[in-house]
């Protein structure tokens, strides 16, 4: 079992606490929340709440969650579109709405299960049973191209090519008005939103992180966007453009609430990856072109314009 100790803000005052339990643990649901407050496992000086229960603000919660049931990652029959294979490395081109490795809410049909299915035993084990093969991430809702080890020495190269920005992550996107400058850095740190532990933020404790853009074209509201990382930070560009005033077309979640007609989450592609082969040190360069909805709404901006 794990025990956590939450205090209530001043501001949760009001809230349900089944409510506040699914912002201050990302790991819950709310119906999960509400489910430990009816087996007892949510508790104020020792004495169980309910989950309608309305917080007065600055009281101690202490909270226990079961121990995770364990999780393996299992082959299954998933199609990839392979852009790069060799002995090493993979890389695909990842769809939208495929997440890349099994996790609580996802425990199979992920990339790790097509992988496994495609390259059998043949992944790393350095990322552990649930990530084999997986030496950096893209958002459910983001396409475009992931590399994964074959083996821990092309992991452990790769991971420190990450590390060293050898490794470069290329990125397009759409972003909601226009920016005042053709190009731009944004040097801010991210870590948990303090007012919704789902979300990322630009906080002043948190993770460093920059992102370099430039504008590709111009359109009436709108602008078409190439962004380079150089950090790898959970949802690095949605939450720095964001910050700027320039969140992504679609990201609902860093954005504006409503979903844009004909798009799936945020319009956002990982079109290219620039790395040296581990086992060669020969650079390689991989491109992809933009899935057919980003296209889509590229043709819609120019005809407004």
């Amino acid at each position: 079992m794990d025990e956590r100790i939450l205090t209530a803000a001043p501001e949760d005052a009001g809230k349900r606490l089944d409510a506040f339990l699914a912002e201050a643990l990302p790991e819950l649901t709310r119906s999960a929340a509400a489910r430990l407050c009816q087996e007892g496992q949510v508790t104020a000086g020792g004495k169980p709440l309910a989950k309608n229960a309305r917080l007065t603000g600055g009281e101690t919660i202490a909270v226990t969650l079961p121990d995770p049931e364990p999780m393996e990652a299992v082959a299954q029959d998933i199609p990839l579109d392979v852009v790069y294979e060799d002995a090493d490395v993979i890389v695909v081109n990842k769809p939208k709405g495929l997440v890349v490795h099994p996790a609580p809410g996802h425990p199979d049909g992920t990339l790790v299960n097509a992988l496994l299915h495609h390259c059998g035993d043949s992944l790393s084990g350095v990322g552990g049973a649930l990530r084999p093969g997986i030496v950096h991430r893209i958002d459910r809702d983001t396409s475009g191209l992931i590399i994964a080890a074959k083996n821990d020495f092309a992991h452990q190269s790769l991971s420190a090519q990450l590390q060293d920005h050898t490794l470069a992550r290329i990125y397009r996107c759409i972003v909601v008005g226009n920016l005042r400058e053709d190009t731009g850095t944004v040097d801010a740190p991210i870590g948990r939103c303090p007012t919704d532990r789902k979300k990322m933020a630009v906080v002043a404790n948190g993770r460093s992180a920059v992102t370099h853009w430039t504008v590709l074209e111009r359109f009436q509201g709108f602008t078409y966007v190439e962004c380079r990382l150089e950090t790898g930070r959970t949802h690095q560009i949605r939450v720095h453009m964001a910050s700027i005033g320039h969140p992504i077309l679609g990201d609902t979640v860093y954005g504006a609430k409503k979903a844009v007609p004909g798009l799936q989450g945020q319009c956002l592609h990982a079109v290219g990856l620039r790395f040296l082969h581990p086992r060669t040190g020969e650079a390689v360069e991989l491109w992809c072109d933009l899935p057919e909805e980003f296209r889509a709404q590229l043709r819609k901006l120019e005809k407004r314009t």
